[in-house]
């Protein structure tokens, strides 16, 4: 891709044409009819300050996207399943002119002038984990820096066809699912919603998932077999569990790639297509990327894959701040120019990192002692009774804080489950409490929202274990 100054070259011919260059929801259009039904929306939005966009899994979401990138107008992508609350806040927050669903039999002028590497293309809102989503600004050099190393990384090419069902208002489904297809010049294939099925009738030979997407995959051994023709499927936006990641590994005949990133800095780490591929594992920083992992005193960690530290990292695919939120921007940065990413996470002697999780969730001081929520996950999952783990810490007046866990569980006691995870790891690690639920509170990636557990002693439906 050296060389290449359009952020989208299948839009300027660079990969030739084809009928179904891009398919949602078993609708197709070619790279020349979706960039001239794009110039059309550019035409109508040229000059305004932001556009947002509905982004339901359509045909119609990716020209207005592309119209709006074409245009250089930043494009604020609202999540189609967000409640009226967060849908009001993006829109008021970003100030975007609302946009109407594009026209797929629009043409517009092709001859639209590249704006500016630095210019916003996309402002992407954050989960809102910690409070009301924030707008991050994503230049047009970022996607493109973020794209190629990903393309070096996975050894992704214009023979690809990807294949995912994500949603296009975030970095995995948008960025990498669409504008990917469209930087590299392979076909895509959206399924319109991420089921076993759409995979399996995809034809694929890279697959993007997260998850909960992978795990329903494996309850459906015919479609996760259908993948066995696939060259490489990627996992990411939630850390992968070591029981799925071997069950989509004995059905489909692939270990999944893990890659880790967030909405303010797209991909930083991945595992490569060529390397070593381990459960729980994300790998080592892309190209161009930069990663340090600091102890509480400032100091880089051992490079033992056991001591936790916090994340941060640097390079050309960071964002370039929260909009209208400076002091929130300036403090997402060290003093000498690191993003933390607020995860917490370890590295091993090759490399290679593990995202334990959220620093302020997921790291519990318990005992003196920094236990990575995620391993003792981990364990737990590796019950055969347990489906989905949560663990968490929660104040407590002689630990600090206590190991709790929150588990989707057929058969398994909250007493057996401690005594369970006691054996496997050391006893300080152990759940103090086990609660037994329905299910897990997710966002629409299948993210944990772990503070949303907690607020009930005993949880939704749960059975509160001693120990």
């Amino acid at each position: 891709m050296a060389g290449v100054t359009s952020l989208l070259p299948a839009l300027e011919g660079g990969f030739g044409d084809r009928p179904d260059a891009v398919t949602v929801a078993g609708r197709s259009i070619s790279w020349e009819r979706l960039r001239a039904s794009a110039a059309a929306v550019a035409a109508r939005i040229a000059g305004a300050p932001a556009v947002a966009v509905d982004a339901t899994a359509s045909l119609e979401t990716v020209v207005a996207v592309v119209g709006g990138l074409l245009a250089g107008v930043p494009v604020v992508p609202v999540p189609a399943d967000g409640g009226p609350i967060e849908r009001e806040h993006i829109r008021r927050d970003s100030g975007a002119l609302p946009l109407d669903p594009a026209d797929l039999a629009g043409r517009g002028d092709g001859s639209v002038p590249e704006p500016p590497g630095d210019r916003t293309a996309l402002i992407l809102y954050t989960s809102g984990t910690t409070g009301p989503p924030k707008g991050a600004l994503i230049p047009r050099c970022a996607i493109a820096a973020d794209l190629d190393a990903l393309a070096d990384a996975w050894q992704w090419t214009p023979d690809d066809t990807l294949v995912h069902g994500l949603p296009l208002f975030h970095v995995h489904g948008l960025v990498l699912g669409v504008l990917g297809a469209l930087r590299i010049g392979c076909r895509l294939v959206h399924t319109g919603r991420p089921t076993p099925a759409g995979y399996a009738a995809g034809a694929g030979s890279l697959y993007f998932g997260v998850p909960t997407v992978w795990s329903r995959v494996c309850r459906v051994p015919a479609a996760a077999r259908a993948l066995r023709p696939a060259r490489l499927l990627v996992s990411g936006s939630a850390a992968l569990p070591a029981p799925v990641f071997h069950q989509l590994a004995g059905l489909s005949g692939h270990r999944p790639v893990e890659r880790y990133g967030m909405t303010e800095t797209l991909i930083t780490i991945s595992t490569r297509a060529s390397g070593q591929r381990r459960p729980g594992h994300v790998g080592s920083p892309l190209a161009g990327v930069a990663a340090r992992v600091l102890d509480q005193r400032g100091e880089p960690v051992p490079p033992d894959g056991q001591a936790v530290g916090d994340l941060q990292v640097r390079g050309p695919v960071l964002f370039t701040g929260y909009l209208h939120q400076p002091r929130a921007t300036a403090t997402s940065f060290t003093p000498d120019g690191w993003f933390r990413t607020g995860d917490a996470a370890t590295v091993d002697a090759t490399g290679a990192h593990r995202i334990v999780g959220r620093s302020a969730t997921d790291l519990i001081n318990t005992g003196g002692y920094r236990v990575g929520a995620g391993e003792v996950e981990d364990a737990l999952l590796t019950h055969p009774g347990v489906r989905e783990a949560a663990v968490i810490g929660v104040p407590h007046d002689e630990l600090g804080q206590a190991i709790e866990a929150y588990v989707v569980a057929d058969g398994a006691s909250p007493a057996t489950l401690i005594e369970f995870v006691a054996r496997r790891l050391s006893v300080h690690k152990r759940p103090r409490r086990v609660h037994v639920v329905a299910e897990l509170p997710r966002n629409a990636m299948g993210k944990l929202q772990k503070q949303l557990l907690g607020t009930d002693p005993a949880g939704p439906a749960g059975r509160p274990g001693g120990g």
